[in-house]
């Protein structure tokens, strides 16, 4: 009877003991259902969520606007800035604007082009819904709509809207935008190092199927650091990047 009932006290003692350990075990079970993995990444293929053919975030960085994902017709970047360089032009324009993180990246690569003994022009950069429509239209009087296609692209698909385009071409202002460019000195330190200051060759040489446009050395397109450094390194193009 002895051993019975001091087992019965243990047991007794024990209980709230062991309903707490119980307890404390099926919170923390609750608990990891609803934690986020500290190492879980956001896949890239989500970053961007289209809806009918609308990009959602206009204002994102790494932004894939292309023949299939279109900016809003309404989309203004709000933080336009004229970045310190010399473009082909004087005076003032629309198209010396770029969004501020991009105007700070090309005033690096400018300068780090200069310190390397190449020079650097603007040619155009920012461009509103408005002028793409007329500058689309311009070249489809000129060369067709299928023509015009292929190195222009149709209102609210082009690069220029976001603010993190430009255009670039040598110190002389000669071949601004033509095939001339294409094996320049300028051109050749454009794709050795527009990475380091987070910008990409966005159509390049090769991807003209992906890309949906023809070669263009001098087309540089912001997307940071990380992502150019990627891109660049692999030889794809943003559109490959995200799939």
């Amino acid at each position: 009877m002895k051993k019975f009932h001091s087992l019965f006290i243990s047991l007794v003692l024990l209980t709230p003991l062991l309903g707490g350990c119980f307890e404390k075990k099926e919170m923390a079970q609750e608990n990891s259902k609803l934690a986020v993995p500290h190492h879980k990444t956001v896949p890239k293929s989500s970053i961007e969520v289209h809806h009918n053919g609308i990009v959602s975030h206009p204002e994102s960085i790494p932004v894939l606007v292309n023949k299939q994902n279109k900016l809003p017709e309404s989309y203004q970047p709000d933080d336009l800035v004229d970045p310190n360089i010399p473009f082909i032009f004087a005076g003032k324009s629309e198209k010396r604007k770029m969004r501020a993180e991009a105007a700070a990246a090309i005033e690096d690569l400018f300068a780090g082009a200069l310190k390397d003994g190449v020079k650097l022009l603007g040619v155009s950069a920012y461009r509103p819904y408005s002028k793409q429509k007329a500058l689309f239209q311009q070249y489809v009087r000129q060369d067709g709509v299928e023509a015009a296609k292929t190195y222009s692209a149709l209102p609210g698909t082009s690069e220029h809207e976001t603010g993190l385009a430009i255009d670039v071409t040598g110190g002389d202002g000669k071949c601004a935008a033509e095939d001339c460019f294409s094996g320049s000195k300028e051109a050749k330190w454009i794709e050795a190092h527009a990475a380091e200051y987070g910008f990409i060759i966005r159509y390049p040489k090769g991807k003209e199927a992906i890309t949906g446009y023809q070669y263009e050395p001098w087309h540089l397109r912001y997307v940071g650091k990380k992502i150019a450094a990627d891109i660049m390194s692999r030889g794809i193009t943003l559109e490959e990047y995200y799939r």
